[in-house]
């Protein structure tokens, strides 16, 4: 078991915010979660704000351009690598002057990076097949976002004087793990990835946070049934994923679920509606998956502060900027109350 790097009750959110305002987006994170902030992605901006241009620009030697079918591999950084880059500096600035502007000193902030699987089934190498097809091409992105993930904790923790949690995000990982992620032409599927295989470059990347300087490493997947025993050995300190989709769940996610609490993981539990339910909603409805989930596998409701942090379902980038601002503080909230449960619980 992990010593968190964050105290019991703390709170964050997976990534996205609305709108396209960085300035924006940090202030409202860094007053909403002080505990563990993370760095805002803005999605709304365009291709090159999204998940898999964000990551891209981190790698080192490798550009990418927009094609319509998304990001291919260029020759060289053009125009389009160079806005890319130049997003995540506006970010970082933001995300720096709202901690300074809020006279916040937080122990930890988080980043986000898309995850070697789900980056390289978002881009394609230049004949059109993605990159994940090609062992060649996969062993350089792993490389080459490993020296880009390193220089980007350095630059995050001289900007924060923070400690860095860095978050996987590996949306596509169960598609991968199926075989039922299509061909660029549509026509076909990508032959299935063998979960060792999978594990295997995961856990690679996991050590190569580490040994980065990170002060923990999370794997995030927000899909119905996320591969948490595999997650879990890739030897993360934290597994994300949405909680209100576990009802329902066949029995052995949970149990997988227990395992991994059992080994000491910490689950980030997504809790908080990413949009607007257009009705009340209490601490108490809000707890509830968290709480069943606790109550079903046998532990004592103190795991819910010791082993387990509170975030929205998934990422904020399709909610108003209102109901973002609302979400923030549930999850605030939250966290707070796993440490001192009120008495209805």
């Amino acid at each position: 078991m992990i010593t968190p790097p964050w105290t019991a009750g703390t709170s964050t959110a997976v990534g996205s915010m609305p709108g396209v305002d960085p300035a924006e987006a940090s202030a409202v994170v860094a007053g909403e979660l002080p505990e563990l902030p993370h760095l805002p992605e803005l999605p709304a901006r365009g291709l090159g704000a999204d998940m898999i241009g964000r990551t891209a620009g981190l790698l080192v030697d490798l550009a990418v351009q927009v094609v319509p079918s998304g990001y291919r591999v260029a020759a060289h950084p053009g125009r389009e690598h160079r806005t890319i880059v130049d997003l995540m500096r506006r970010d970082l600035d933001a995300f720096e002057e709202a901690l300074e502007r809020g006279g916040l000193r937080p122990d930890v902030v988080k980043v986000q990076v898309a995850g070697p699987w789900t980056l390289t089934s978002g881009i394609e190498l230049p004949r059109g097949h993605r990159v994940l097809t090609d062992a060649g091409a996969l062993r350089e992105f792993a490389e080459s976002l490993s020296e880009g993930l390193a220089t980007h904790i350095a630059e995050v923790q001289r900007r924060s004087g923070a400690k860095v949690v860095v978050q996987f995000d590996e949306p596509s990982l169960p598609t991968v793990l199926a075989g039922a992620l299509s061909t660029p032409s549509g026509y076909g599927t990508v032959p299935a990835v063998a979960e060792p295989e999978a594990r295997d470059l995961l856990e690679r990347m996991v050590n190569t946070a580490r040994r980065a300087g990170a002060a923990a490493v999370v794997a995030h997947c927000c899909a119905r049934r996320p591969p948490v025993t595999l997650l879990r050995e890739s030897g993360v300190d934290g597994v994300s994923l949405d909680a209100t989709l576990l009802a329902g769940a066949p029995a052995a996610l949970f149990d997988e679920l227990g395992e991994t609490w059992d080994a000491g993981t910490v689950l980030f539990l997504g809790l908080v509606p990413s949009t607007d339910p257009g009705r009340p909603v209490s601490l108490a409805d809000l707890a509830k998956p968290a709480l069943e989930l606790v109550d079903r596998l046998g532990f004592p409701r103190s795991f819910l502060a010791e082993r387990a942090v509170p975030t929205p379902a998934c990422g904020l980038a399709g909610a108003t900027p209102d109901w973002a601002h609302r979400a923030l503080t549930l999850t605030r909230d939250l966290g707070r109350a796993f440490v001192e449960p009120p008495d209805s619980w």
